[in-house]
């Protein structure tokens, strides 16, 4: 029954899709600048029946219908309700059918919430939404059915992959998602403006709330993922340069960059066509990523699926995408020349958005490398921290300079009233890190100049924001986002400087003295949930230099749906550090690995990326910050 229904909305959603192809382009035929109504009541039916087919989905998970292949791969009975809900996208073909909820419901959006726009360039964003929503429906029908009927019906299911039964796993897709698929919206428009040549203010007027939305929710859907690897995965740290959570990122540098060129397109049309180029570029990299993810040529644990003709589809999909992009572009986009003032505004956000861009490329590479080598060698190797850190590291401290300077320059103009009180500012930072450095005995050349230019960008952004207060308004978004980036560099820093790390093994009642701790595995309990089994360490930490004691309990946890044994970590969290302790048994002995480190200022690295969240967010407020 479900399953006949599921698929009975799906094959309606892809007719509707059709249909909204097929209207939209009699309707660009017709004079007039009114879209016809019958236009926005298949838009309206498409996005009910997609939403009605992702609902039989949810039902199905929530009742444990087994007699779908998805519900049953996926899921059991004995699953609390939170991770049944959201087992529905814990998996390829229920999170497939997410990513196609969102492509409607923004189309639908869209064509409702830009009345004021050409009705050509509507129209054609209509159309080339509705291709791509055509085509991830036919791979969701011919390859990941998610209703696909299960006989005989069986009266358990396997169970969702333990790590994602997580609290934070029940949110960081839909968000990761809304960032990802959001960005659709603007490489149809960016298509649309080419063909129609609505271009200028009004074209960066038209996508500025789409690309802020989509920014944003990919900022807290990256949070929301570094979170969770950091207390699920035992990782312990912020960010480890995963393929998949590569994959997240790579598309967030696009969307910053686009975010700042559409400031400029709003003035000046000469920076149109690099708008164009971003907008197309983002979501071919959220597709690019999607490949990555479906295809199982990434080993993670973030990885969806492992089946080569799914990712066989979503590259020739990926190919047609991108080649009729260029030809698009190649076709219509205007030869009109750029021409910039040196030093002006934006000349310092064009410079930003090439540092993007590089990040953006060492990225991809550090991505992409180990692929490409194992296809031509058979070696196998990975990509870790340190690449990144070498490569990128460096780049951090102009690219900070520059963050910092532009908001203090003219609009098309190259003059500065700041020369003194810029330099002060350098200045003040530098004595702030020597000061700091004197004291911790820390030398490191890098690391100097990047916390000197993050405290630069702090105390710029600050002095903005009392130079401003005095006017009619001032840009509370920019100054929030520009302030936290500045503290999530700075606090990064510190982190990498003073984190520390000791690896040991223990037996049952053991202690043993690390340089200025000594550790205790006190005893061990062995406890039963409702679907897993667990050992609790008693941990207990004492500082010996300050005399005070920290109790942890991490877990080792064995599910029995699907058998997995998952390795859970205790933190202790205060504003300053967490300590952080995993546990594991070494195989064949009485002996446990403990690893336990100590970490500064986690707490406010994750305030900083909500910070810069919040600040974007700001912006898609219809509203101007007054006095």
């Amino acid at each position: 029954m479900l399953s006949n229904l599921g698929n009975l909305f799906i094959t309606l959603t892809l007719l509707s899709s059709f249909l909204l192809i097929y209207y939209s382009a009699v309707g660009l035929k017709k004079n007039g600048s009114l879209i016809p109504e019958k236009i926005f009541r298949i838009s309206k039916t498409q996005c009910l029946f997609t939403i009605l087919s992702f609902f039989i989905l949810l039902v199905a998970y929530i009742f444990s219908d087994f007699s779908l292949i998805n519900v049953y791969e996926n899921s059991h009975t004995t699953k609390p309700l939170l991770y049944k809900i959201s087992g529905v996208w814990g998996n390829h073909e229920g999170s497939l059918l997410l990513w196609i909820v969102i492509l409607v419901i923004f189309s639908l959006l869209f064509l409702n919430l830009n009345k004021l726009a050409d009705k050509k360039f509507r129209l054609f964003t209509l159309i080339f939404q509705n291709i791509l929503i055509s085509g991830f429906l036919i791979f969701l029908i011919t390859n990941s059915n998610p209703f696909s009927k299960l006989y005989p019906v069986p009266n358990e299911g396997m169970g969702l992959n333990p790590i994602l039964q997580d609290p934070a796993l029940a949110i960081h897709p839909p968000l990761l998602y809304l960032g990802f698929v959001g960005s659709s919206i603007y490489f149809s428009a960016a298509l649309a403006s080419l063909i129609t040549k609505y271009n200028g203010s009004n074209f960066a007027k038209t996508i500025k709330f789409w690309v802020l939305t989509s920014w944003f929710f990919q900022t807290i859907g990256i949070l929301a993922g570094s979170i969770w690897a950091y207390y699920e995965l035992g990782w312990g740290g912020y960010w480890f340069w995963d393929p998949v959570e590569n994959s997240s990122l790579m598309p967030w540098f696009l969307m910053t960059a686009l975010i700042h060129s559409i400031l400029i397109l709003e003035k000046k049309n000469d920076i149109y066509l690099w708008v164009i180029i971003l907008s197309i570029l983002t979501f071919t990299m959220s597709v690019t990523g999607t490949f990555l993810v479906r295809s199982g040529i990434l080993n993670s644990v973030h990885t969806f699926a492992n089946d080569p003709s799914r990712g066989l589809y979503i590259l020739i999909f990926l190919s047609i995408m991108i080649f009729s992009s260029l030809y698009i572009f190649y076709k219509y986009a205007p030869s009109k020349k750029s021409n910039f003032q040196f030093l002006s505004k934006e000349f310092f956000i064009l410079i930003n958005n090439w540092f993007m861009i590089f990040f953006l490329i060492v990225v991809l590479i550090g991505t992409l490398y180990p692929i490409v080598l194992e296809v031509i060698s058979e070696q196998k190797i990975s990509v870790g921290p340190p690449y990144y850190v070498i490569v990128m590291a460096p780049f951090l401290i102009p690219f900070l300079y520059f963050v910092s300077r532009g908001p203090q320059a003219q609009w098309f103009s190259a003059q500065s009233n700041n020369k003194k009180k810029n330099f002060l500012v350098l200045f003040f930072s530098v004595v702030i890190i020597l000061v700091f450095f004197y004291f911790t005995k820390v030398k490191d050349v890098l690391i100097n100049l990047i916390l000197i230019f993050s405290i630069y960008l702090i105390l710029q952004t600050i002095l903005d924001f009392f130079r401003n207060i005095k006017k009619n308004y001032f840009n509370l978004s920019r100054i929030i986002s520009h302030l936290a980036f500045g503290f999530l560099i700075f606090f990064i820093s510190i982190n990498s400087i003073f984190s520390t790390e000791y690896d040991l093994n223990l037996k049952n009642g053991e202690k043993i003295k690390l340089d200025n701790y000594e550790i205790e595995l006190k005893d061990l309990n062995i406890l039963n949930e409702k679907n897993y089994k667990k050992i609790v360490g008693n941990v207990i930490i004492r500082d010996q230099k300050k005399d005070t004691f920290e109790f942890l309990e991490p877990e080792i946890r064995v599910y029995n749906m699907p058998e997995t044994v998952t390795y859970e970590a205790s933190i202790k969290s205060n504003l300053f550090f967490d300590t952080y302790v995993t546990m594991s048994n070494l195989s064949g002995s009485e002996f446990y690995n403990l690893k336990f480190q100590r970490k500064p200022f986690m707490i406010l690295i994750w305030l900083s990326i909500i910070f810069i969240g919040v600040g974007g967010f700001l912006r898609l407020l219809p509203m101007r910050q007054k006095k």
